[in-house]
């Protein structure tokens, strides 16, 4: 019988607290950068941008709270997700929120954001490496346990040159990029293989079939960074890469919509912030409107998936429906 049982509510609410939460910072820092760029761009979103990067930073630190005094009441409900062969590719969203942070802040607080995108940094590699650790350790992984989620730890890495080459950290972002894209190339090969030859993903698991996108998307954005802004050969294979992958996701679309609403629903958010981003860097770089109308589509439907999964996050814990044994 699970230790909740004997638990009083709160407590058991707390001690099934899961870390995909912050899959929901990594939603709304998505949002931010969008919506900065937004307003480079087109002059539009600067009031909303702000709001976007305080309402990111107050999700983390409420997450990061909550999350480490979990750590110091259960630590055997951490274990427990740490073993968990999905819930444990989401630990690494704790440094990619912070970098992402940091990408955000580094606009008009650079002091800050060096030091939150170095926090960061370096706990992605403590924790990249310690899921790899994971993964090729004793422990035998069947295909079931695969899923597009086994992306994050990867795409952490790509995220760190965003932020990295403006910041100084030229040489470190070059690791970052290095791996991440290796990895990627080595995940996407097991994610299809398990996507086309095995069993469908579980309900809960189907949303995540939108981090397909992400790789792609944003080490578009970390070449850019890499290679001084210049829209070569292979940032346009990065970058229609993601937009084919983006086409891959819309024909799922009507098979989400039929899914109940759990948290894995905000694996949808970062995705579309990234290739909002990407499109809007792509149409600066072409001089082409076409571009910058999809980006601006993008943008809309973000900032309607974001408010979506807000709202929808609130009514499921007013309900009772989040922190739940699963």
């Amino acid at each position: 019988m699970s230790d909740s049982v004997h638990m009083a509510p709160e407590e058991a609410r707390l001690a099934h607290f899961p870390v995909t939460f912050f899959a929901t910072v990594m939603g709304l820092a998505g949002l931010t950068l969008a919506l900065h760029l937004s307003a480079e761009r087109f002059g539009m979103g600067a009031g909303l941008a702000q709001v976007a990067l305080w309402l990111t930073v107050t999700d983390f630190l409420a997450v990061a709270g909550i999350y480490g005094v979990k750590f110091l009441q259960h630590r055997a409900a951490v274990t427990a997700e740490w073993g968990h062969p999905v819930k444990m590719a989401f630990f690494p969203a704790m440094s990619i929120s912070l970098m992402l942070i940091g990408t955000a802040l580094r606009a008009e607080f650079e002091a800050v954001a060096r030091v939150v995108w170095l926090i960061g940094a370096g706990l992605q590699i403590v924790l990249f490496l310690s899921v790899m650790s994971g993964w090729i350790g004793r422990r035998s992984f069947q295909p079931m346990h695969i899923s597009p989620a086994w992306f994050i730890p990867a795409v952490g890495n790509v995220v760190a040159p965003i932020a990295g080459v403006p910041l100084g950290f030229v040489e470190l972002s070059w690791l970052f990029f290095a791996t991440g894209l290796t990895f990627w190339i080595v995940l996407l090969t097991l994610v299809m293989n398990r996507l086309i030859f095995h069993d469908p993903l579980p309900g809960r698991l189907y949303p995540t079939l939108v981090i397909l996108i992400a790789p792609p998307a944003v080490g578009f954005l970390a070449w850019l960074s890499l290679n001084g802004g210049v829209l070569d050969a292979f940032a346009r294979v990065l970058f229609y890469a993601a937009v084919s992958f983006a086409g891959v996701v819309l024909m799922q679309v009507p098979a989400l919509m039929r899914l109940p609403f759990a948290l894995s629903w905000w694996a949808l958010s970062f995705p579309v912030a990234a290739l909002t981003v990407a499109t809007l860097r792509f149409g600066a770089l072409a001089g082409s409107g076409a571009h910058d109308l999809a980006g601006g589509a993008l943008l809309a439907l973000l900032v309607a998936l974001v408010a979506g999964l807000i709202w929808r996050t609130g009514l499921g814990a007013a309900r009772g429906e989040i922190c739940r044994p699963e």
